[in-house]
């Protein structure tokens, strides 16, 4: 496999994950706040509580990452695994320098 598509199948895993991550926070307030949508994400914004979020959709690329692996992509479930690294050094941010 050549450079290009290396970085296409990495590209397409951390788009993936990107959207179950967008997706599994998406289920986590719809499901499980008992306000509405709009209420919900401005108790979480009062409350600093998007790092917390975050972390909760992003237990959806779990089953993206060995759905992946599964299907021998591993490039692709590397992308997985960048996007969460992401997400945690997202949290990490949010975590200390919001105020």
């Amino acid at each position: 496999m050549d450079s290009k598509n290396i970085k296409k199948e990495i590209l397409i895993g951390f788009l993936v994950a990107l959207i179950a991550t967008s997706f599994g926070c998406f289920i986590f307030i719809e499901f499980f706040s008992k306000f509405d949508f709009n209420t919900s994400i401005e108790l979480i914004k009062d409350g600093n509580l998007e790092g917390e979020v975050l972390v909760l959709g992003a237990l959806a690329n779990f089953f993206v990452f060995f759905t992946f692996l599964k299907k021998k992509q591993i490039y692709r479930a590397r992308g997985v695994l960048m996007e969460t690294f992401f997400i945690a050094f997202l949290v990490l941010l949010l975590t200390f320098f919001t105020t």
